[in-house]
């Protein structure tokens, strides 16, 4: 059973919510079941004066069964699905005996909304414990009253960001808002002070049950709500461009909810729940963002038979952004890390950057004085090589040069075990010619880390020709021990992420060689739905760099003898380096980096990159921007580059940020439909270059009706 119902001698019934054969209380079609036999049980009993809900499990829910969602397709499917378990809500909710939700855990999304309709809330002051309805960053919003309940409860205003931006609230601040009456310290203390409020017997109704109820600061109609839904609407179309529909039909319950009586506003609550969930952003963002991600993260691209490990001594060589922020992550989940540097003060410098992030988050709240000191004491700054002894993973983390690279793989390998394993943090040069240096190529792998390591979720894990399966394995364990999430590629150069993303900047570069204005082209790279145009990205990963990036690549190629594509927008690369404009390092680039102010865009531009004289529709820039990034995720498909649809949906939005409401670079596809994209392939080919010519993997697909299925 999903709930264990127990009856005591005081005439509590504690429900106790433990769904089997999940490792969290999901909200799914086994516990409506026995939610409504439960319900079914106290409305029949007369002798039960209150009831108490909790959890069986650490936490108290983590919401809804996306699974099931992730089954619908029609509107009306979705209303009936939200309607019914809402009906058992108002059930509980009316029942006529004071019931209280004792949270022992975090409650998320329905878990929350199950909470909500609970007379009281007790929640546990615990350093993990968080609340939230985070429906939103699925393309959803709460459909189990959330958009009715936590407004009447807190206010409209106060509610509003919490519904828009599904950030999850810690047990304090929840407190402090009012999402929850009371906070305990102890799972003791917590159904202590649940039966109290029980045993006072003083409300057995919902606030907006009772006569006279009044909103706190006021229904829609009130002065400061009317001023906040005037211009809500355009803040969030200035954030989304009007690519999620879930932000504006948040708004649309609130204000609408707010005109109406509670069980109506359920209603309507209900019709805008539908339409998001059958919105093509919403089948994107559950198809990538939680099914894929979940089959990426379980490990289906790690090889089977390798037993699990974990790192307990880490070596990262170079203390500069990239190896700084790899020592931070990995002390905060425990690791002892060696930070290896050619002076004391590079190396201390890079712990230093530990140091600021922690008093970063100390400053808001979020960390401890005794937390920084434990984790600063696991980082040792050092020049000796000799302090890499004992590591099981040395992480190089140095300029983008052989030479460099090859020096310090020699040098670290001869204090290491035979049992080590090597990674390379570089994010262009194939691996299997790092490893040529490597006295032990089996044991060397990729692991492409993204900046800022902090906040980037994504490691690309790149398999050299000569890598075992047991690294592979051992690299896809250590990332996930750091709590991030591992796609596979095989080695070739830019690998996955850095071979796509480039297509997109390179393309914003040639659109404004063809005489685009620099405004309407970042202003286009928004709308498609990227988090930064292409322009303002060149000048944060800096032209210097790429143009060591073309200069190798031509190299290796020449020794190779072979010729390298042309690749557009080049000439902008070189143009801009020759005008001393390398980028936002320098505060210099496309953009100008004014002290104390937002950066803009360069005024020169338009003297240098004279504008054409008929600009391109704004859709042919997004266009544009959007198939040339799914195109090549097509090529690196076919050739093997990316082993799964899973890996290249979620590298491309956790990687680059490419559009998430498209559900990554092959979902776009999907949802464009291949005949469809093979066409204006074609069309924007004719136009622009061969570089649009659909994958010879779309063509075959298009004519055999497949579709890139995870």
């Amino acid at each position: 059973m999903s709930i264990q119902f127990q009856k005591h001698a005081d005439g509590v019934a504690v429900l106790t919510i433990d769904v089997q054969g999940r490792s969290a209380n999901v909200l799914d079609a086994t516990f409506a079941v026995a939610f409504g036999e439960a319900l079914a049980r106290i409305e029949a009993d007369s002798e039960i004066k209150g009831v108490i809900l909790t959890s069986g499990k650490r936490d108290f829910s983590v919401g809804a069964d996306i699974g099931e969602l992730r089954r619908l397709r029609e509107p009306r499917q979705a209303f009936e699905k939200a309607q019914a378990f809402k009906a058992e809500l108002r059930r509980l909710e009316r029942v006529g005996r004071p019931v209280v939700a004792a949270l022992n855990g975090s409650a998320f999304g329905a878990g929350l909304e199950l909470a909500l309709a609970c007379h009281h809330r007790v929640l546990l002051d615990a350093p993990h414990v968080r609340v939230g309805l985070p429906e939103v960053k699925l393309g959803l919003l709460p459909g189990a009253g959330g958009t009715q309940r936590l407004p009447r409860l807190i206010g409209l205003q106060a509610a509003a960001p919490l519904l828009l931006e599904g950030n999850p609230l810690r047990a304090q601040e929840a407190h402090r808002l009012g999402v929850v009456h009371e906070l305990a310290g102890s799972a003791e203390e917590l159904m202590q002070k649940a039966r109290a409020f029980i045993a006072r017997g003083d409300k057995q109704q919902a606030p907006w049950d009772q006569a006279g109820f009044r909103w706190p600061g006021g229904d829609a109609r009130a002065p400061a709500a009317a001023q906040m839904f005037a211009v809500a609407p355009s803040m969030v179309d200035a954030r989304t461009y009007g690519n999620y529909p879930a932000p504006i039909y948040i708004l649309a319950c609130l204000f609408e909810g707010g005109l109406l009586d509670f069980d109506a506003a359920s209603v309507v609550e209900s019709r805008y729940f539908a339409a998001c969930a059958s919105s093509q952003a919403a089948q994107n963002l559950i198809e990538s963002l939680w099914f894929q991600r979940g089959i990426v993260e379980k490990g289906r691209s790690r090889p089977e038979g390798v037993a699990p490990s974990q790192v307990h001594k880490l070596g990262v060589l170079g203390a500069g952004m990239m190896g700084a922020g790899i020592a931070h992550v990995a002390a905060g989940k425990g690791i002892q890390v060696v930070l290896l540097d050619v002076t004391l003060e590079q190396a201390s410098k890079g712990k230093a950057h530990s140091e600021s992030l922690l008093d970063a988050a100390i400053d808001k709240g979020r960390s401890t004085r005794e937390t920084k000191e434990d984790r600063l004491r696991l980082i040792q700054p050092t020049t000796r090589y000799q302090d890499l002894a004992g590591c099981e993973l040395v992480i190089e983390a140095v300029f983008e040069d052989r030479a460099v690279k090859a020096d310090v793989t020699s040098r670290a390998e001869a204090q290491l075990s035979q049992a080590a394993v090597f990674a390379s943090n570089t994010s262009t040069l194939p691996i299997t010619s790092l490893a040529a240096s490597s006295a032990r190529p089996a044991q060397f792998v990729g692991l492409h880390f993204f900046s800022p390591v902090h906040k980037m979720e994504l490691v690309e894990i790149i398999v050299g020709q000569q890598t075992s399966q047991e690294t592979l394995a051992r690299a896809f364990d250590f990332v996930r021990q750091l709590g991030k999430t591992p796609i596979v590629v095989q080695d070739a150069r830019g690998f996955y992420t850095s071979r796509v993303f480039s297509t997109y900047v390179m393309e914003g570069a040639e659109l404004l060689l063809e005489g685009q204005r620099p405004r309407s082209i970042e202003v286009a790279g928004l709308v498609a739905g990227m988090p930064v145009g292409p322009l303002a990205l060149l000048d944060e990963v800096n032209l210097n760099l790429i143009a060591r990036v073309q200069a190798q690549a031509q190299k290796d190629a020449e020794q190779a003898g072979a010729e390298l594509p042309h690749q557009p927008g080049a000439s902008v690369i070189s143009r801009m380096l020759a005008l001393n404009r390398p980028g936002k390092k320098e505060k210099q680039g496309f953009y100008d980096y004014p002290e104390g102010q937002p950066k803009r865009l360069w005024p020169e531009l338009g003297k240098h990159f004279p504008p054409a004289p008929e600009p391109l529709a704004q859709g042919e820039m997004v266009e544009r921007l959007l198939f040339v990034q799914a195109n090549e995720t097509a090529r690196c498909f076919a050739e093997g580059v990316v082993r799964s649809v899973a890996d290249a949906n979620i590298g491309s939005i956790l990687g680059w940020g490419f559009a998430p409401f498209h559900g990554g670079t092959l979902q776009f596809i999907n949802a464009c439909g291949l005949e469809r994209f093979v066409a204006r392939s074609r069309e924007l080919a004719a136009r622009y270059g061969a570089r649009f010519l659909p994958a010879d993997i779309l063509v075959d697909m298009a004519a055999t009706g497949g579709t890139f299925d995870a």
